[in-house]
């Protein structure tokens, strides 16, 4: 592996860790999940594989439509680094006013209608095409063919441990994880990692 392909994986990492640990409907899930202990293998493997399927349509399909069309390649640019900034922007408002707070429902439900809900809210959630198939496909067009795999690999590494933590480190996390500060300084990071993200964007051209 070279340095080129060893930086796509770090760059696709990093981006897919900024956008998936923005605490949603899908994380809540799986956090809820992991606090009750139930399903926690079958929810996260869910998961984890719809966004390897979303982000793989992003980097190698969509990601190269886009490349194929100027026009479009800026579109997606400017698109993507303003909601980059927007995302910065809500991560940071969350992180001042403190509500990012999250608490484990009732009693478990079976795992059908567990499964049944985190596909709901993986396919049925726009933001989630934001993330996966449009930003982390534009940011991996960048990227020669060649390394795009690694660009990939990257983010689906990212989602693969935060999606693990999230459930399998519900349960012994579940005390920290309900003080606010510790939501605060989460989102924090969270907003400082999509400014950079966004403003590397707008500023630098797309090129293939």
């Amino acid at each position: 592996m070279n340095e080129s392909s060893i930086s796509a994986i770090t760059q696709g990492w990093l981006t897919g860790a900024g956008l998936i640990m923005a605490i949603g409907a899908q994380n809540a899930l799986v956090l809820r999940q992991g606090l009750l202990r139930s399903h926690v293998a079958a929810v996260v493997g869910l998961c984890v594989l719809s966004d390897i399927l979303l982000i793989c349509l992003g980097v190698f399909g969509l990601g190269t439509l886009i490349a194929s069309q100027p026009l479009l390649l800026n579109l997606f640019r400017w698109g993507g680094g303003l909601f980059l900034l927007f995302y910065g922007w809500l991560a940071a408002r969350r992180a001042w006013v403190g509500q990012s707070g999250l608490a484990a429902g009732a009693a478990a439900s079976s795992l059908r209608a567990t499964l049944a809900s985190a596909l709901a809210l993986t396919f049925l959630n726009p933001h989630v095409y934001l993330d996966t198939v449009v930003l982390l496909g534009t940011l991996g067009a960048q990227y020669p063919l060649d390394l795009r795999w690694a660009f990939a690999l990257g983010a689906s590494l990212a989602s693969l441990m935060w999606f693990s933590l999230l459930g399998f480190g519900a349960a012994a996390a579940a005390g920290p994880l309900n003080r606010p500060a510790v939501w605060r300084a989460l989102d924090a990071g969270i907003a400082v990692l999509m400014f950079a993200l966004g403003l590397q964007l707008l500023a630098s051209p797309l090129s293939l």
